[in-house]
């Protein structure tokens, strides 16, 4: 889903504070690069680069299996995964110890990529785990931010849950520098590893697409794993 445009109205029904925020997160966002010179097998030199801001992982950094998710705030079937089969995948592997879990930003459009600096912006203290707080609680109340015309206000209440002000949560969306981060991470992706859909997974260098169930992430880890 791309978001371009933004109504007069909205613009001055939100305020002044919508009225810088808003034109962020509706303008459109540049294109993800084409796939180019992809390896041709190992695609480990590539997903081992990190994100320039640092990447958001969760786990044991010496856990036998490393996933990278890449995902979009806005994907449906990306809150469908993080509500439904993330749980279940951080109780039996995340918090066992036996997968470390990076996740990184693949905005589909502006919006999304407002949810991601915002994640981001609350991280700087909590690091990983608290990225994900941030990122599973957007995709939980997905419906609430992603589908009005004026997205400001819930959003705005979901930062609050985080410690956001108002003068922080409008300096957080108007921050260049973290826009340009999420979006170099998303056009690595592209370019070096033929993202072109979300979510999508790399299970210790696999590539594995869609909305997936435990049971199907189970099966690429599970040979993985040490027994006995």
């Amino acid at each position: 889903m791309f978001i371009a445009g933004g109504s007069v109205a909205v613009l001055a029904a939100a305020g002044a504070i919508a009225a810088v925020v808003l034109p962020r997160i509706f303008a459109p966002l540049a294109p993800a690069p084409a796939e180019a010179n992809l390896p041709a097998g190992d695609l480990s030199a590539e997903l081992a680069q990190p994100a320039p801001d640092g990447d958001m992982a969760i786990g044991s950094d010496k856990a036998p299996v490393t996933i990278i998710e890449y995902a979009s705030m806005t994907c449906p079937h990306c809150a469908h995964f993080s509500d439904t089969t993330f749980p279940e995948l951080k109780r039996r592997y995340i918090d066992t110890g036996k997968v470390r879990f990076i996740f990184r930003e693949f905005p589909l459009d502006k919006l999304a990529a407002a949810g991601f600096m915002l994640a981001r912006c609350a991280s700087k203290d909590g690091g990983g785990e608290r990225y994900m707080a941030v990122v599973e609680t957007l995709f939980a109340k997905q419906q609430e931010w992603a589908v009005p015309d004026n997205p400001v206000p819930p959003l705005k209440n979901i930062a609050k849950q985080f410690g956001f002000t108002e003068e922080s949560f409008n300096a957080c969306l108007t921050n260049q520098n973290i826009m340009n981060g999420i979006e170099a991470v998303r056009d690595h992706a592209a370019a070096k590893l033929g993202v072109n859909s979300t979510p999508t997974f790399f299970v210790n260098g696999k590539k594995v697409t869609g909305d997936v169930t435990i049971e199907t992430l189970a099966k690429e880890i599970d040979p993985s794993l040490k027994t006995g």
